[in-house]
């Protein structure tokens, strides 16, 4: 049973593709930037499974998710599988080459990067936001989906499975929040620009561009390079009031609340 891939996105949350849905990987467009690699092109990936996750340096729930794209990627590299993140700007400093290629740089990664700037890629997946994860099977076909942070361990164990590798004791949860099957309380909702005013969450962060120092509550940050910076961070989840002041030359595009668990 083909399906197209658009009509399986799931609102939230983890998706397993069914036995007999036949939804195959988009090629990737010729003539796009890469980083880490020459340009790969997805029909030659045949053969083995494909790890595909939409991302952008500038999202916080993106730098949450990879310490994990990272580990799987040292892991499983050896054993057949291939990550690829596609860095698709959603913040105006997220959306020039440079500035990702810097990115890219500082966060050390060094699986494929495609930047996919006019959201070429993003459009053939019909995808919905960040972080958004496709796992690919060994003939390239979908295997399972999902969108958000979370379910981490889940997508291990089914890159061991397309791999034949048993007994995989995947990637500890790197914090609390994210250990399997944790229900979370709701966490403030993002505020474009820079906010002020009482939140609840497990931390706050800002989306910052430009050169200076912004003030948390009486802490000064350094800004040095356009990105998402960490204001607060609460060992669980807190309710609390930010006082943020943004210094000059430092532009603030908005400002990012992160889950915690319940104390």
């Amino acid at each position: 049973m083909k399906v197209a891939l658009g009509a399986l996105i799931p609102s939230r949350g983890v998706m397993r593709v069914p036995a007999d849905a036949e939804v195959f990987a988009p090629m990737f467009p010729g003539r796009m930037p890469w980083v880490n690699v020459a340009p790969l092109r997805m029909d030659q990936q045949k053969g083995r499974p494909v790890l595909v996750e939409f991302w952008d340096f500038c999202r916080v729930n993106s730098l949450r998710t990879l310490p994990y794209l990272k580990a799987w990627h040292a892991r499983y590299a050896g054993a057949g599988l291939r990550v690829v993140s596609v860095h698709t700007g959603g913040f105006p400093p997220a959306r020039d080459e440079a500035n990702v290629r810097a990115a890219v740089e500082r966060l050390a990664i060094e699986h494929p990067v495609v930047i996919d700037s006019d959201l070429e890629i993003w459009d053939l997946y019909g995808n919905e936001g960040w972080p958004g994860r496709y796992l690919w099977d060994a003939e390239l076909k979908l295997f399972s989906m999902h969108y958000g942070e979370g379910a981490y361990a889940e997508t291990e164990l089914e890159i061991a499975e397309l791999l034949g590798l048993d007994g995989v004791e995947p990637v500890p949860p790197v914090r609390p929040e994210d250990a399997p099957g944790l229900l979370l309380p709701a966490q403030t909702e993002d505020h474009p620009g820079p906010y002020r005013g009482p939140y609840e969450a497990g931390g706050v962060w800002a989306v910052l561009e430009g050169s200076g120092t912004v003030t948390a509550n009486g802490r000064a940050i350094a800004v040095t390079h356009p990105g998402a910076y960490p204001l607060l961070e609460h060992p669980h989840h807190t309710l609390g009031v930010l006082e943020l002041e943004i210094g000059d030359g430092v532009t603030c595009h908005a400002t990012c609340f992160t889950p915690g668990a319940a104390a």
